[in-house]
């Protein structure tokens, strides 16, 4: 088992350095995959590839979204040779402190992807928590299952055989949409999904790229496509929870 640190990073100046700190400190391999930022973040990103042997850099041009970022990082770390991928997000939200949680749960379950169940703290958007709640029953339905307990997170690990076999076969959304339609996606394919407890935090100086109409639109379309091949597949997927009963 091997894993690969996948950060998108879109103008997160502020934060990205402490966090490629954080994770070479865990001794880690970490691939930052620029998706078209500004020059003074780009710099940044070069200087911190430069300066660190375990840091690779990746550019995207023009912004492509951050579905797409992440699954560059994810078709890079398979050309490299690695079996797993750990998404974390570049905006200072995640307790990287949790990187070993994650890294032992995927070395006890490798086929599953492990993903953070979010502990917030006070500084959580109310709007952004509540409008959470409503995806989070939109994937239990279109799961039949209540096996992901999280579908937002961007602190997570895959298995990389079967995330690309997938992007193979699916055209994935590549903005704010990817982080719910892919682990959907997966689970309909039968990788399991584990929820890992994991504090999130909103920092003061954060820089947040959610467009709140424009993604909310993106993500309300994506919910309905997976409600059609959620029935599609209602058959299977019956099949599967009388099963596990």
């Amino acid at each position: 088992m091997s894993t690969l640190v996948v950060v998108p990073v879109y103008n997160h100046p502020q934060a990205i350095a402490g966090l490629v700190e954080r994770i070479i400190a865990h001794d880690l391999q970490c691939l930052l995959v620029d998706d078209g930022s500004e020059a003074d973040c780009a710099a940044l990103l070069d200087g911190l590839a430069a300066a660190h042997s375990q840091v690779r850099l990746l550019r995207l041009s023009p912004n492509q979204g951050k579905g797409a970022a992440v699954m560059a990082g994810m078709v890079e770390a398979g050309r490299l040779g690695y079996s797993h991928v750990l998404q974390i997000d570049a905006d200072g939200q995640h307790n990287s402190d949790d990187i070993p949680a994650f890294l032992a749960d995927s070395a006890r379950w490798p086929d599953t992807v492990v993903t953070g169940y979010p502990i917030y703290d006070e500084s959580v958007p109310k709007g952004r928590l509540y409008g959470r709640y409503l995806t989070h029953l939109w994937v239990w339905i279109n799961t039949l299952s209540l096996q992901i307990k999280d579908s937002m997170c961007g602190f997570r690990i895959y298995p990389l055989a079967p995330t690309l076999a997938l992007l193979q076969r699916v055209r994935i959304g590549r903005r704010m949409d990817f982080d719910v339609e892919i682990l959907v996606r997966l689970h309909w394919a039968g990788v399991p999904v584990r929820g890992r407890p994991t504090k999130v935090i909103y920092p003061e100086d954060g820089t947040s790229h959610f467009q709140i109409w424009r993604d909310n639109v993106r993500i309300s379309k994506m919910h309905a496509r997976l409600f059609f091949g959620m029935l599609l597949r209602l058959p299977m997927l019956l099949k599967r929870r009388l099963s596990s009963a």
